[in-house]
């Protein structure tokens, strides 16, 4: 009986040091949770702007459409996207702050010029201000990679000079990057990164600006140039840092000799 009593004992204490079943499958109590796992990264998506190239020439619009193109509803969103940085050379202050790039660029395109596509990559969209032609602006895209460069440019008469109706008027050329830009030497201010003005961008602009005001024939003479940086700095640059030559002023054109009479 006694050894009876101590072998159930002793079943009675293994009993009670074995864990139950379930408890095998279980984590132990004393061991940190496994770590979560890393959320994946969300990659940002490209930038849809293709819908620009239907607005570029084609058989049967040698000039492309500009004016369905300003007409186009993701026109000023494109626009209010890229266009951000402050500007103080154009209009009345709205509500007493400037005019906004993007709005400033609307006023410079709404009256429809050309939309040129270049090496099936970058787009040029010229126009000029309501009733004031000589305000003459440019938009400028590259479409190539999942970010596009865009720049707007401007020409802005110097009123207290000549009237726009003389060819020696003067104007200053303002170019607005929405990334940064230098003429010089290095990485940009501050550090930040900055690349110079892409060749075709200067070309386009060379383009642009060699063309005559509409029913005039006269070409604008560019005195002075401004680069913009995104946060509103500006740079003064010579006018030939932006593709811009100097312009000579325009003769008037000399009276017809008449032939004496045999």
């Amino acid at each position: 009986m006694t050894r009876l009593i101590q072998l159930a004992a002793a079943l009675v204490l293994v009993g009670l040091t074995i864990p139950p079943a379930h408890a095998q499958i279980q984590p132990g109590l004393n061991e940190p949770p496994p770590p979560p796992r890393p959320a994946k990264k969300q990659k940002a998506a490209p930038e849809n702007i293709e819908w620009l190239w239907q607005y570029t020439p084609d058989a049967d619009h040698k000039d492309g459409r500009e004016n369905d193109l300003a007409q186009d509803l993701r026109f000023r969103p494109l626009l209010e996207q890229y266009l951000t940085a402050p500007q103080s050379f154009w209009g009345t202050p709205i509500d007493g702050r400037p005019r906004t790039l993007a709005v400033t660029a609307l006023d410079h395109l709404s009256v429809p010029d050309k939309v040129v596509a270049d090496e099936n990559r970058y787009v040029s969209i010229s126009g000029c201000v309501v009733h004031f032609c000589a305000g003459r602006g440019l938009l400028w895209l590259d479409l190539n990679g999942a970010h596009h460069l865009v720049v707007f440019a401007a020409l802005d008469w110097a009123k207290e000079g000549r009237p726009t109706t003389d060819p020696a008027a003067e104007y200053t050329l303002w170019v607005f990057p929405d990334e940064p830009m230098t003429i010089a030497a290095g990485s940009g201010s501050g550090g930040v990164p900055a690349q110079h003005p892409p060749a075709a961008l200067l070309k386009s602009i060379a383009r642009w600006a060699s063309e005559p005001l509409p029913g005039s024939g006269i070409v604008q003479h560019i005195t002075h140039a401004i680069l913009v940086d995104p946060d509103g700095t500006p740079h003064s640059v010579d006018p030939s840092a932006l593709g811009v030559s100097s312009t000579p002023e325009k003769s008037e054109p000399e009276a017809p000799q008449l032939k004496p009479r045999s």
